[in-house]
C-alpha cells in the first residue's frame, strides 16, 4: 500500500492513460470479434439466446453467398477502382499545388490560400444535389444518357476535388518545415525545380503522403450519399451495395450473410491501417529536420 501511495502524479496520469486505452481497445474489439462470430453462424445458432456461443460448423457459405448471389465481390471491385482512381487524381494535383503554395511567393498566393481554407469548411454531403444537377444538365447538353452520371471515373474526380483543400493544407504545412538548403543543394547540382520536387522534396514528404493516403482512403471507402446520388445499382460501390445487402437480408432473414457483408467491408480498412499505422503520427508531426 506504501507504493501505491507513495506513486507520483505522472505515474497516476499514465495508470489513467493505459486503462482509457484499453477500455477503448476492447469497445473496438469486441464488436469486431462479434460481427466475425456472427458471419459464421447459421440463423437459428443466432437466433439462440447465448449470441456469444461458437458455431457447430464455420458456415462460410454465408461468404460465398454475399459475394456472389450479393454481387459483394462486384461491389467491392467498383470500390477498389473508384478509391484507387480518386487517390491518384488527388495526389497528381496535391502534391504540386502545395509544393508550390509552401516554397514560392507568387501574386495572388494568400488569396489561393484563402480559397483553400475555405474549402475546408464546406461539406461534400451539403453540395453533392448541386454537383448531380450540373453533371446531369452537361449530360443533357451533349446529348447522352448517363455519361458523367453512373461514371466511376467521375466519381473519383468528385471524391477528389472535394478532399482537395485539405490535402493540400496538410501538405503544405509538412513542405513549410523542409529546410531550403535541400533545394539549393539540388540547384547546385543541376536539378530544375520540376526534378527537385519529384526527386527530392516529395520523397521527404512520404509519411505525411501516407497520411493523406489512409485518410482518404478511409474517407473514400465509407462514403455513402455522394456513391449512392452518381451511381446506380450496377456500378454501385460497396456502401451501397451494404445498404442493398441489408435491407434484402433482414426481410429474408438471413443475418449470417448479413454480417459477412460487413466483414468484407471492414477487413481492407483493417489490413490498410494495421500497415500504415507506425507513419500515421509520423505525417502529422516529422519534419524535414534530422538528428
Amino acid at each position: 500500500m506504501k507504493k501505491v501511495k507513495n506513486l507520483s502524479p505522472h505515474s497516476w496520469y499514465k495508470i489513467f492513460v493505459y486503462f482509457a486505452m484499453i477500455v477503448f481497445a476492447v469497445t473496438i474489439v469486441i464488436p469486431i470479434l462479434w460481427v466475425f462470430l456472427a458471419s459464421l453462424k447459421t440463423q437459428l445458432e443466432l437466433n439462440a439466446d447465448n449470441p456469444w456461443a461458437l458455431p457447430a460448423v464455420l458456415q462460410w457459405s454465408n461468404y460465398v453467398t454475399a459475394f456472389e448471389k450479393a454481387r459483394m465481390g462486384d461491389y467491392l471491385l467498383n470500390t477498389v477502382i473508384v478509391v484507387a482512381m480518386a487517390l491518384v487524381i488527388l495526389l497528381v494535383v496535391a502534391l504540386p499545388c502545395s509544393y508550390v503554395l509552401a516554397r514560392f511567393n507568387f501574386k495572388g498566393k494568400k488569396f489561393m490560400n484563402l480559397l483553400f481554407m475555405a474549402g475546408l469548411f464546406i461539406n461534400m454531403n451539403y453540395i453533392v444535389l448541386p454537383i448531380y444537377m450540373m453533371l446531369f444538365n452537361f449530360d443533357n447538353m451533349l446529348g447522352l444518357t448517363n455519361f458523367l452520371i453512373d461514371n466511376k471515373l467521375v466519381l473519383s474526380i468528385v471524391y477528389a476535388s472535394t478532399s482537395l483543400p485539405f490535402t493540400v493544407y496538410l501538405l503544405t504545412g509538412y513542405f513549410q518545415t523542409l529546410p531550403k538548403a535541400y533545394e539549393e543543394a539540388a540547384l547546385i547540382d543541376g536539378c530544375g525545380y520540376f526534378k527537385t520536387m519529384t526527386k527530392i522534396m516529395i520523397p521527404m514528404a512520404r509519411p505525411s503522403i501516407i497520411t493523406v493516403i489512409l485518410f482518404q482512403f478511409l474517407a473514400y471507402w465509407n462514403e455513402y450519399i455522394v456513391a449512392f446520388t452518381l451511381l446506380q445499382t450496377d456500378h454501385a460501390t460497396l456502401s451501397v451495395g451494404l445498404r442493398n445487402l441489408m435491407q434484402a437480408q433482414r426481410s429474408a432473414a438471413q443475418y449470417g450473410v448479413m454480417y459477412a457483408g460487413l466483414v468484407i467491408a471492414m477487413v481492407p480498412t483493417l489490413i490498410l491501417y494495421i500497415i500504415v499505422q507506425k507513419k500515421l503520427t509520423q505525417g502529422m508531426s516529422l519534419g524535414g529536420l534530422k538528428d
